[in-house]
């Protein structure tokens, strides 16, 4: 088991008593999307003995400013864990490899792009794929994903849910991929939250003026990001999982709207979840 500093830590701050939105808010586990999109992607996510970051796309002092924000102080964060090399899920990393109390994961391939890339001298912990971890109270699994870097993934965070019924309460991450696999499947059915990327409407992008073709083929591609119309479906042909409720996310603030994706949701009927969407 790897260890770190508590969720209780003797660390010093000031706090700003502000309310905020909770994703999910079980007894044993709380999850926050600090933001989500093409300019930064940071997740938040706080157990009995843990708090962590999902990826650091955000500088650090912008990380900072929303986590006290969410009465958190970043001397209390513990770990970050990263699904891949793109800038806009690890911008942070840098100014967070300060702090020497917050452990660094992620894969091996990956650990290795962002040092080649960008010449961050991280202090990584790596793993492979498909790996399972346990950090403090928490039992973390990573799967991969079909994205243009070297070796993206998703994950699955869990805790024990305590009390007389036992069992546990989970997180799955799982944003910037051109498409659904059939393996992630069995990863994802059974968590209490499932962040899932919605990045495009199509007709938009068609009509985007920002983006030359090459980048709208990128976007597309089974490598690329996701469609409304394949995350929506997802969510259709798998709403009898015991999800409490679903975040769509990566959205994009210019090839995307609420409007767009509210009416692809319009069209699943009996739905036994909330679903929020994650404005850029």
């Amino acid at each position: 088991m790897i260890g770190a500093l508590s969720y209780a830590s003797v660390f010093p701050c000031q706090v700003l008593a502000i309310k905020f939105h909770v994703a999910l808010n079980c007894t044993t586990m709380k999850f926050d999307m600090l933001g989500s999109g093409s300019t930064g992607n940071c997740g938040l996510i706080r157990t009995k003995n843990s708090i962590v970051l999902v990826d650091a796309g955000f500088s650090c002092k912008r990380i900072k400013e929303m986590l006290i924000a969410r009465d958190v102080c970043l001397e209390q964060v513990s770990a970050v864990f990263i699904t891949h090399e793109h800038f806009d899920h690890i911008q942070g990393l840098r100014g967070l490899s300060k702090f020497g109390h917050i452990s660094f994961f992620a894969n091996k391939n990956t650990a290795n792009a962002i040092e080649n890339k960008y010449g961050f001298n991280i202090p990584w912990q790596t793993f492979s794929t498909a790996d399972r971890l346990m950090f403090n109270d928490l039992n973390i699994v990573s799967f991969s994903v079909p994205h243009d870097a070297v070796d993206p993934l998703g994950y699955v965070f869990s805790v024990e849910a305590g009390g007389s019924t036992g069992g546990m309460h989970s997180i799955a991450w799982m944003t910037d991929l051109g498409y659904i696999p059939s393996h992630v499947l069995p990863y994802v059915s059974n968590v209490d939250l499932l962040i899932l990327e919605s990045n495009y409407d199509n007709d938009l992008l068609t009509m985007d003026t920002k983006r030359p073709p090459f980048i709208k083929a990128r976007i597309r591609s089974r490598y690329g990001h996701l469609p409304n119309e394949m995350a929506i479906n997802f969510i259709k042909n798998n709403k009898c999982n015991q999800w409490k409720k679903v975040i769509l996310a990566h959205v994009s603030a210019d090839c995307n709207n609420e409007r767009s994706i509210r009416k692809l949701l319009d069209t699943i009927e009996e739905l036994h979840f909330e679903v929020d969407i994650a404005h850029p």
